[in-house]
């Protein structure tokens, strides 16, 4: 019996994805669950599991983009499974012996090309260029010169240092780089995006951490790291600045009354960005939980659609790789999100004395249609407020009994 195996759809409004990689070969055995593709939507990158097991049929190319529905492959499911060859060996076999069938039993007559000749394809390459093929060292068959080697040819450029290399590679994007490369040309042309900024003293965040993240880290199997600390300052003030926390939808402003924070996080196929819901209502603990176990999937690439779907506002740390500063842009439909960056020790003034302090400049990115100077400028200085001042204004004055939570 044969298997016809369709793509499945991997979210609500995605109605293609892209073939990214096969995992096994045409003419494989496969078990069931076995996973035998990747696949890119313009949101994330999924596993395809085998439906059955059997041998395995391909029926399409990678980089092709199918339709949610389309058939990909086949299964036979009253293929057995090999005995003491491989699955791959055996599909290498049989593609072997099917192109043995396939050729003229005829004596093969064999074209040979000039030195210097080139492909229509090529030579269509090589003129826009404004290049002569005798100057390339082709790699096809007798010195021809391929198509790809006219992509990868240089016009001359002067005399070159002797070995330097100048090689170039040609690379298809996958769909979810171009998707993401898509939105954030459309925020740049459709928000009146702005970025203020400003500096942490870090310090009292430090002293905190030091003193209480051994127990944290035994009682709740987390490290407490600063995550928790921006999430609850960043809720604080979005509480206190609505507005931030808001979308523009065609002529009408939507307010949220929830907060569900957007955290960007770097994965296998690039940025990710999974949602913690409902951060209003976690604590240290939750949120610290929520990260890891957040982070940990984004990394093995079992993210869903929906763990990245309907956040309201975005932190995005690129600190943890060593940036100083940079003007975070806007994840849409959201109207602020908010960049941390490392932390340095630099001298400062304390209760007029020069100190030593480290220190974190954060920006906040947002739509100036419906956020104001004064409210981006007030959230940002409470977020401000709030780490500088963690016990008093995040930890109700008892740091032993919020962390324990």
């Amino acid at each position: 019996m044969i298997l016809e195996m369709k793509v499945p759809s991997p979210g609500e409004s995605i109605t293609e994805v892209e073939i990214a990689e096969w995992l096994v070969e045409d003419g494989d055995y496969v078990e069931k669950d076995q996973a035998i593709a990747e696949v890119d939507s313009d949101k994330a990158t999924l596993e395809l599991p085998a439906e059955e097991s059997g041998i395995i049929t391909l029926k399409a190319e990678e980089g092709d983009a199918v339709a949610v529905g389309a058939v990909v492959c086949l299964i036979d499911m009253d293929g057995e499974k090999p005995k003491g060859e491989s699955s791959k060996a055996k599909g290498e076999s049989e593609k072997v012996k099917e192109e043995i069938k396939s050729l003229d039993p005829k004596p093969l007559t064999q074209k040979t090309y000039a030195t210097g000749s080139a492909s229509p394809a090529a030579r269509k390459i090589l003129a826009e260029k404004g290049m002569d093929a005798k100057g390339i060292s082709g790699t096809g068959k007798d010195g021809r010169v391929t198509k790809e080697d006219a992509i990868k040819a240089v016009p001359s450029m002067g005399t070159l240092p002797e070995g330097g290399e100048r090689g170039t590679t040609r690379k298809k994007m996958s769909m979810l780089r171009r998707k993401v490369a898509e939105r954030l040309v459309a925020v740049k042309g459709e928000t009146a995006m702005l970025t203020t900024f400003n500096e942490v003293n870090m310090q009292p965040i430090f002293d905190l951490r030091k003193e209480y993240k051994e127990d944290f880290k035994a009682k709740h199997g987390v490290g407490l790291g600063f995550m928790s600390f921006f999430t609850m300052a960043i809720v604080r003030a979005l509480k206190m600045y609505p507005d931030v926390n808001s979308m523009i939808d065609g002529d009408f402003q939507i307010k949220h009354d929830f907060h569900d924070i957007s955290i960007a996080v770097s994965g296998p196929k690039g940025l990710m960005v999974p949602v913690i819901r409902n951060a209003e209502n976690l604590s240290f603990r939750g949120v610290e939980s929520e990260v890891k176990r957040l982070a940990i999937r984004a990394r093995d690439g079992q993210i869903t659609i929906d763990e990245m779907t309907g956040g309201t506002f975005t932190i995005t740390n690129g600190g943890v790789f060593g940036s100083m500063l940079s003007t975070p842009i806007l994840n849409p439909p959201q109207s602020g999100i908010l960049g941390m960056h490392n932390i340095v020790n630099r001298p400062m003034a304390v209760d007029g004395q020069v100190v030593i302090q480290p220190i974190m400049y954060v920006a906040l990115s947002y739509d100036h249609r419906i956020i104001d100077g004064r409210e981006s400028v007030g959230f940002l200085v409470a977020v401000k407020e709030a780490l500088e001042n963690p016990i008093e204004i995040l930890m109700d004055n008892n740091p032993k009994k919020s962390l324990e939570m």
